[in-house]
């Protein structure tokens, strides 16, 4: 929720398309204009697709690595979300007694009636870790149609990629024919207008966006090089979606972007500074009452982690699942009961709505609750 909850302009571009009709079994203005401002802003985006979840945009984005490479790999890695389908849904969270060798790792089913064949084309790899993934794909490449991950990894700690290894990956990716994906359903249009692609100056031969994309309507897209996206244009490559970029979804996403790009993009400065604020008084009372809880990630997207002895930060899942998560959600059932509520896996957000007085009041309950 970028822009928070209701955000009257948003609503308001909603309200004036009702009358216009909702689906027409094709293209209309508004999807044309939102995506051609799309293509504006972000770096990979050549041409766009419209779906309504990230989950059929990540579907459809993979599909277009194994049509354009003429392979079938695809490699994920540990701790990375990209959706509940049964070929992506793996190793997000898997217990440690399953997850196998630190290097060579399982790849892990995460639901009951999944289907195990869907996943028999996913390599899963540690991440950050630029020297196992060199060795698997120059093993490996003939076979590897694309690489898939979160360029920072919001859904696992709020992980940073260590310095040099996205440009890694994007040289590996080039070298041996192989399409990058940045999954920015998180990323995209809150890290930055033009995403982590954009923040880390990385630029990925497909990227997916949802979420922050239309303020809390559901609206997702996939974007990238023409060379691949064509596949969809001339229809080797099937992408359905009754509700793709309807009416209300176009309007709500041109009108969020829109807030967003507004001033120069001011709305970033006020939310990263509000985020700044934020994370430097958790961490000013955590050390005032002796809490051995630390912070990482930026203004707009952080996450509280109760690091072990001698760490100053996490890398990747293997390091995130040594942070004492007990404890965490202990304070926040406790800070929910005062007030605050984050999300179930512990990460905090920020949005437009979000004044100072509301990172006061924050603070205040997570005193009250340190208190005890």
């Amino acid at each position: 929720m970028i822009l928070g909850h209701a955000p009257k302009s948003v609503l308001a571009a909603v309200s004036d398309t009702l009358s216009m009709g909702q689906l027409f079994a094709g293209q209309t203005e508004l999807e044309a204009q939102l995506a051609k401002k799309i293509v504006d802003i972000v770096p990979c985006a050549e041409l766009i697709r419209f779906a309504s979840s990230g989950t059929e945009a990540i579907q459809a984005a993979v599909r277009l690595a194994r049509a354009y490479a003429e392979r079938s790999k695809i490699i994920k890695f540990e701790g990375h979300y990209h959706g509940w389908t049964d070929n992506v849904f793996v190793s997000v969270n898997p217990p440690l007694d399953q997850a196998g060798d630190e290097s060579k790792p399982n790849s892990v089913s995460q639901t009951l009636g999944q289907s195990i064949s869907a996943v028999e084309d996913l390599i899963t790899l540690p991440w950050n870790n630029l020297d196992v993934l060199t060795q698997l794909v120059r093993a490996k490449h003939a076979e590897v149609a694309g690489i898939i991950m979160e360029p920072m990894n919001c859904n696992t700690g709020a992980i940073f990629p260590e310095p040099g290894y996205l440009e890694g990956v994007r040289e590996l990716c080039t070298k041996f024919g192989i399409v990058l994906i940045f999954d920015e359903v998180i990323t995209g249009f809150r890290v930055a207008l033009d995403g982590a692609q954009g923040l880390f100056n990385v630029t990925p031969d497909l990227a997916v966006f949802a979420k922050a994309l239309a303020g809390g309507f559901p609206l997702a897209a996939v974007a990238g090089r023409r060379s691949i996206m064509d596949l969809l244009h001339t229809k080797s490559v099937m992408h359905g979606g009754t509700y793709n970029a309807n009416v209300l979804a176009a309007a709500a996403g041109l009108a969020t972007i829109e807030m967003l790009e507004a001033d120069d993009c001011a709305a970033y400065a006020d939310m990263n500074e509000n985020g700044r604020l934020l994370m430097e008084g958790l961490s000013r009372l955590w050390s005032k009452y002796n809490v051995n809880f630390s912070v990482q990630g930026l203004g707009t997207v952080f996450h509280p982690l109760n690091l072990p002895t001698g760490k100053n930060k996490v890398k990747n899942y293997r390091e995130f699942l040594q942070c004492d998560r007990t404890s965490l959600d202990g304070f926040y059932r406790k800070l929910q009961s005062a007030g605050t509520r984050v999300t179930a896996r512990g990460t905090w957000f920020l949005s437009t709505a979000h004044k100072k007085e509301d990172i006061e009041e924050t603070l205040e309950q997570v005193e009250w609750v340190l208190r005890g």
